[in-house]
């Protein structure tokens, strides 16, 4: 089939599209702006890229099926067209994965506010690891696996990262629910996506229906530490398995600890030792990825076996209470080995070192979340132990450009040294009393001791950054940057690091 990507160049689209060349289809798709990466490995493919949105040429190309990006919607020429005419049948990401890739697989579907793109490459890089060839599809960039898109072996698991964000301007329901989870994990629930989400309980509900089509035979695998996935209620329909650093978690992480070598921490399978680990990734919230993953790779791995071993049915076919929560028999160290995980290298944009000198170390992270930036800056404290620590921080996310979680904001900052507020993005969209009053953080994290200020552009916070950052006073401690964003923040962080390198040399 000829197959369409309106979109192409995002990264989930632009992964998807390498799925569907992969599985024989003839690809090819459009987008406003075909930019690296994705540009050059789409072309690497074979696949056919088109510069902005053409109706007259979209219906010479004549596609069997049309895939529209969540990012497009109503006054795109093509949408338009589409509609107007009836001419080529459309239809979402979300749905053309559950169509073409999932719907006869074991699916992995990794959820969560955050982490879903660092436990969904760990997740895929275990069972690669253990010796199997899984399908996967990462919401990024990954460094392990060394691909972020591969359909993998037909009875082999599929993993695949689970927004909870909207399909398509025509499907206001989660990407997830079209993922046919055999195995879903819960990482993680926080209030976010405030442009589609009305308040915690409205994601909450979301979770729930996620849940809700777990088969009997499946797992949910859920953060027992956490208060808002407990709040969903007991889930009587499925087996559960918990995992956290609290006691009465199946899979416990105890002993962290950090330091500028690296982090440890044990992993338990139900009081037994499954592993020690000790390995680059930082922070607390990265061992508690790796436990999530290794539990429902794991629970992959057992296969039949697991499915024998479990199906505690009452005649009726009913599942009990041991059928639910997992055979007491079911040792998941013996099924997977945990080894590998002192060579997992991560994922591009996910606390990414650019510079790391004696003086200065830059460091771009995707943070966007007030808990993803506390979780961060606390791990940098203890890594960096001594340096003054700067956090430079873009609200661009619809989240974190509107007043929502503000406050949040306000505190995971006030963990820093010093704070350099980006301009808004897109502040001319929102009301002065709904976007984010960078101005106001800056002032209260001042009144907290916190070097503060807040930059109507973001040229005008690098040339201030670079002046103040890069000719540091003889015996001053070294200083660690931590750029934050989901975004380019117009190009500054390869500026700036430039610049430091330059400085540097």
């Amino acid at each position: 089939m000829r197959i369409y990507f309106m979109g192409i160049c995002g990264t989930a689209m632009g992964n998807a599209a390498l799925l569907a060349r992969a599985a024989g289809h003839e690809v090819l798709g459009a987008d406003s702006g075909v930019y690296p990466p994705m540009s050059t490995v789409l072309a690497a493919a074979g696949i056919t890229l088109h510069e902005g949105y053409d109706p007259a040429r979209l219906a010479q190309l004549a596609p069997g099926l049309v895939v529209i990006g969540n990012a497009l919607s109503r006054g795109n020429p093509e949408i338009e067209w589409l509609l107007d005419t009836r001419a080529l049948p459309f239809t979402s990401l979300p749905a053309l994965l559950h169509d073409f890739v999932l719907k006869p697989r074991r699916n992995l579907v990794i959820a969560g506010t955050h982490g879903k793109t660092t436990t969904t490459a760990l997740a895929a890089f275990l069972l690669r690891a253990a010796g199997g060839n899984p399908g996967f599809l990462i919401g990024g960039v990954p460094q392990d696996p060394p691909v972020g898109a591969h359909l993998g072996a037909p009875g082999d698991p599929f993993v695949i990262e689970g927004d909870e964000y909207d399909s398509s301007f025509f499907d206001k329901r989660s990407k997830f629910i079209h993922y046919a989870p055999h195995i879903a994990v819960l990482n993680n629930l926080e209030f976010d996506h405030a442009d589609i989400f009305r308040d915690l309980a409205d994601v909450q509900r979301t979770f729930s229906h996620l849940t809700r089509i777990v088969p009997r035979n499946g797992w949910i695998v859920l953060n027992g530490d956490d208060d808002n996935l407990r709040a969903l209620g007991p889930l009587p329909w499925t087996r559960t398995v918990r995992v956290g650093t609290g006691e009465g978690n199946d899979t416990r992480i105890v002993d962290f600890a950090e330091t500028a070598a690296g982090a440890s921490f044990k992993l338990l399978w139900r009081g037994a030792l499954w592993a020690e680990v000790k390995w680059t990734q930082p922070g607390l919230f990265n061992a508690r990825n790796a436990a999530m993953a290794a539990t429902a790779a794991g629970l992959a791995l057992a296969g039949e076996k697991v499915e024998r071993d479990l199906r505690a049915r009452a005649p009726g076919g009913e599942a009990t209470q041991a059928g639910r929560t997992g055979d007491v028999a079911l040792h998941l160290p013996d099924l997977l080995k945990l080894d590998a995980l002192v060579n997992f290298r991560g994922v591009k944009r996910r606390q990414e070192i650019l510079l790391a000198t004696p003086a200065l170390t830059v460091i771009e992270d995707f943070g966007h979340h007030p808990t993803a930036l506390a979780e961060t800056l606390r791990s940098f404290r203890a890594r960096f132990p001594g340096a003054t620590l700067t956090a430079v921080f873009e609200p661009r996310s619809n989240t974190a450009r509107s007043q929502a979680l503000q406050a949040g904001f306000l505190r995971a900052l006030a963990l820093a040294d010093e704070v350099y507020l980006g301009a808004v993005s897109r502040a001319e969209k929102l009301a002065e009393g709904e976007r984010f009053d960078a101005p106001a953080v800056a002032e209260a994290l001042s009144v907290q001791g916190v070097v503060a200020q807040a930059f109507s552009t973001n040229a005008a916070l690098l040339e201030k950054l670079t002046a103040e950052t890069l000719s540091p006073a003889p015996g001053a401690p070294p200083r660690l940057i931590a750029f934050f964003t989901n975004g380019s923040f117009d190009g500054i962080i390869a500026r700036y690091a430039a610049a430091a390198k330059a400085a540097c040399s």
